[in-house]
């Protein structure tokens, strides 16, 4: 059970930009690489590119199928671009399943590094509230260049947990819409919620302005 997910979605009514994303891509192979490209930042009067050093990739639905641990074979060679783009550190996946307490023994975290060669991330809440836990892991990691929220783009398929954690952190989120294999219930539910909000004329949060803390 996801306890975290489950208290910040009351957070959502206090805040609801939190579930919004500065961009959004059909599937994983759509991403733009490096991702600064697709994420504006404002530096005074101007427009630049986001300053991004580091990705975090969530698992399910967005690069793997749904309970598995390995790469979606039609994003192998997509997957191996964004590995070059952001080398080492640079690269981490946190997912809700491989990692977590529920995770006996690590096995799962243990073999979706192995098949993806990406550090997995081992954390006791899930997203979105594991943000301490992922940008401990980033501080602890200088070589990442990370220094700064705005300075992580946040990938994954699901608004109330991927995109509401990067909001949280004062990250930029790019939300997967179409996923591996479709959209669940909740995951329709969210979408409607968005779709909603837009129309009202809401917009995602700018991390170069007015991070969260």
């Amino acid at each position: 059970m996801n306890i975290s997910g489950t208290l910040n979605i009351f957070r959502l009514l206090r805040e609801p930009t939190l579930c919004l994303p500065q961009h959004t891509v059909s599937t994983f192979n759509h991403l733009p690489i490096p991702l600064s490209k697709a994420l504006p930042r404002k530096d005074g009067t101007e427009q630049k590119e986001a300053d991004i050093q580091a990705v975090v990739l969530d698992k399910d639905n967005c690069f793997a199928v749904p309970h598995t641990n390995e790469i979606h074979k039609p994003y192998q060679d997509h997957f191996q671009r964004l590995r070059h783009a952001y080398p080492g550190t640079k690269l981490l996946i946190v997912s809700n399943t491989a990692g977590t307490d529920s995770d006996k023994n690590q096995k799962e975290a243990a073999l979706l590094e192995a098949n993806t060669g990406i550090k997995v991330l081992r954390h006791s809440t899930k997203k979105p509230g594991c943000k301490e836990e992922v940008m401990a892991y980033f501080k602890a990691h200088p070589d990442s260049g990370v220094t700064r929220p705005d300075q992580i783009a946040v990938v994954g398929d699901r608004l109330s947990t991927d995109i509401m954690m990067a909001n949280m952190m004062g990250s930029y989120g790019v939300w997967v819409r179409d996923g591996v294999t479709g959209r669940g219930f909740f995951a329709r539910m969210e979408d409607r919620l968005q779709g909603f909000l837009f129309r009202r004329g809401y917009s995602a949060p700018d991390p170069s302005q007015n991070p969260f803390e």
